[in-house]
């Protein structure tokens, strides 16, 4: 019994290993809130962690940006989508910018959305 004890500790340990190997994925996310006409671009080292904080914070009332915490309070949780719009893959090479990249992806998808984002930053209280 202490060799199958023994061969799953050392199991989880690997496991636990290639776990904390594995990078966040890293990507472009959009926030909107229809009924207030806002709509917020990012990019994030860790875009599903960061998006969870967004909706947190604004669950929270903690929201950094005044305009989507203003629109959360009067429209609710509903009226809000939030989106992963791209991501950036993993390269085998070491020496590959991924900030860059994500800045570069980042430049491609305020210029695809350039009219959205001009109609929230005519909004009431907007501001890409």
């Amino acid at each position: 019994m202490t060799v199958s004890l023994l061969l799953s500790s050392q199991a989880r340990r690997a496991r636990v290993q290639d776990y904390k190997q594995i990078s966040p994925p890293l990507g472009i996310y959009a926030v909107r809130c229809e009924a207030a006409g806002l709509l917020r671009l990012g990019a994030s080292r860790n875009v599903d962690g960061t998006l969870n904080r967004l909706r947190f914070e604004l669950a929270h009332g903690t929201a950094r940006d005044a305009a989507l915490a203003q629109a959360w309070a009067r429209h609710g949780a509903e009226a809000f989508s939030f989106a992963v719009l791209d991501r950036v893959k993993e390269r085998v090479d070491p020496d590959f910018d991924y900030e860059a990249e994500l800045q570069a992806l980042l430049a491609l998808w305020r210029a695809e959305l350039q009219p959205e984002l001009q109609a929230a930053a005519c909004a009431p209280g907007g501001q890409p």
